[in-house]
């Protein structure tokens, strides 16, 4: 004999009722969820309920709340609520799975919807972040500033720039602090030609690698580059005023073989100085504290080249 359908859905909720609608009067039997589970996963549903339902319990057991609880009935109320709470967790999560949602992703999306929304802060952006902490930092420049038992010596910057030189530009700029200004020649076309529109052959020839006895010779133009790029040598288009410092530059190897490259060749003569920013560096950081410094040679201040 076939037993009439009682017209419950498999959740337990009558069939007038929208799908998912709880209402206090018709609340999802929490065994029948847990029991729509495979069989791990309805083991540590079980446990997950048992454990929140557990921690109610033990709060209200603990301390003022117990007594509010049994002296107040908004409190026992709460507390009623909270394990209502606990038990529909394992109900939705049923019914995502039975759904066809995969457990990882289901146990987010509840998890997700149990966060209070009063504890949600908005995220600060990247950009905050950093206003803020250059803020912080220029503030605590400032105050330094105002502390006259400060006794701070030498640029911040020095540690940063130690960390940016290699071994041999150390010895280039000891060089330039001790032995002065450097200088170089450029080669370029000549002749009347040159005299109308002159092309560059080769650029910042100089013996600073030889005299500064550098490890690594072609490396020179980068370093020349990497210590103008930190502030600490600039490249004068004006030459020295001793015209025989250019002689064995421009009795090198490279340049010859430049200026024999092209029918005719000149030459322009160029010099390469600290900046007062590179003499400061390094007499603070380049030379010994009893190592007299009142004799070195001088070098120009960086001159607007446009």
């Amino acid at each position: 004999m076939t037993t009439e359908s009682s017209g419950a859905d498999p959740q337990g909720v009558s069939g007038s009722e929208a799908p998912g609608a709880r209402t206090p009067g018709h609340r999802i039997d929490t065994q029948q969820a847990v029991e729509a589970l495979p069989g791990l996963m309805r083991l540590a549903a079980t446990s997950w309920l048992r454990t929140a339902e557990w921690g109610v319990v033990a709060g209200v057991k603990t301390g003022r709340r117990m007594l509010k609880a049994a002296t107040n009935p908004q409190t026992a109320v709460e507390v009623a609520q909270g394990v209502a709470a606990a038990s529909g967790v394992i109900a939705e999560l049923a019914k995502a799975v039975s759904s066809g949602t995969p457990v990882p992703e289901a146990v987010i999306q509840v998890s997700s919807s149990l966060r209070p929304h009063h504890e949600e802060k908005p995220r600060e952006t990247r950009e905050e972040r950093t206003q803020r902490t250059l803020r912080q930092e220029g503030q605590a420049l400032l105050a330094r500033s105002r502390d006259v038992w400060n006794t701070e010596q030498g640029h911040p910057a020095y540690s940063r720039i130690l960390g940016e030189m290699a071994p041999d530009e150390g010895r280039i700029l000891v060089l330039l602090l001790k032995g002065g200004p450097q200088p170089t020649v450029d080669v370029r076309t000549g002749g009347a030609i040159g005299m109308v529109s002159s092309t560059l052959v080769a650029p910042g020839l100089n013996m600073i690698g030889p005299r500064a006895g550098v490890r690594y010779l072609d490396q020179v133009p980068s370093y020349l580059n990497n210590l103008f790029r930190l502030g600490l040598i600039w490249f004068s288009r004006e030459q020295l005023r001793d015209p025989l410092e250019y002689q064995v530059v421009e009795a090198q190897p490279d340049v010859l073989a430049a200026m024999h490259s092209v029918r005719s060749a000149k030459v322009v003569r160029r010099s390469i100085h600290l900046t007062p920013f590179g003499e400061d560096f390094c007499r603070t950081c380049l030379v010994a504290e009893d190592e007299d410094l009142s004799a070195l040679p001088e070098h120009q201040a960086p001159q607007d080249l446009d």
